[in-house]
């Protein structure tokens, strides 16, 4: 099992932050996906299954815990702590209305937790409740999640950014193109959806967009 520092180094070494969920995989099997963004060297992947029985939910993050040990990647979970701790993942990220963070590190001090954050008392609320990496967005326009305050854009996001003193990634509609524009402005920790789990090729879409994001 890793330690927390060991899972924050792997997290401050990754790039494409892969987040998956079956709904926008064209019909292919999540582990089939994962797989595919393990062999391209993504260093962290997120499960994130709303629609699935707690049973399923746990054995597909069992399979997943399998590839990114293979991998030496981080296995995060969205929302569910339960299923998290007992197949063994790495970490769980928290939305505003998912269980409380502060709450979710006594029942598991040890897990990496990242929160969702659009503004900036989310984001002051989950430093001081010690979240691990912190998420904002969403940047762009997205149809993979509905927040009620919208796309946040570029402007305020650069401007939110200012106000974390822990890793953080940026999410919501982030396309290939904007890389180059993003890594300019300090943004690291890219997460993206579909881009990723609709490309015919995941392998090869991870490669490039892990290549993009080096070469910057």
């Amino acid at each position: 099992m890793r330690t927390h520092q060991e899972r924050l180094a792997i997290f401050q070494s990754s790039d494409i932050y892969p987040v998956v969920s079956s709904e926008f995989c064209c019909g292919r099997d999540v582990v089939d996906i994962v797989s595919a963004i393990g062999s391209a060297g993504a260093k962290i992947v997120q499960i994130r299954e709303k629609n699935i029985s707690d049973a399923a939910m746990f054995e597909l993050v069992k399979r997943c815990r399998q590839i990114t040990d293979q991998h030496n990647m981080l296995l995060i979970v969205d929302d569910r702590l339960d299923i998290a701790m007992a197949a063994g993942a790495d970490g769980v990220h928290l939305g505003q209305d998912d269980f409380p963070l502060a709450e979710a590190k006594k029942l598991a001090p040890g897990m990496f937790f990242g929160v969702s954050t659009h503004n900036a008392s989310e984001i002051r609320k989950a430093l001081a409740d010690g979240c691990s990496y912190l998420n904002i967005g969403p940047m762009f326009p997205t149809n993979t999640k509905s927040v009620a305050c919208g796309a946040l854009g570029l402007e305020l996001i650069e401007e939110l950014k200012q106000l974390v003193s822990c890793p953080f990634s940026v999410m919501g509609g982030i396309k290939e193109h904007h890389l180059e524009m993003l890594h300019s402005k300090g943004f690291r920790h890219i997460a993206m959806v579909t881009e990723i789990t609709q490309a015919p090729d995941v392998e090869a879409k991870v490669r490039q967009l892990r290549k993009i994001m080096k070469g910057c």
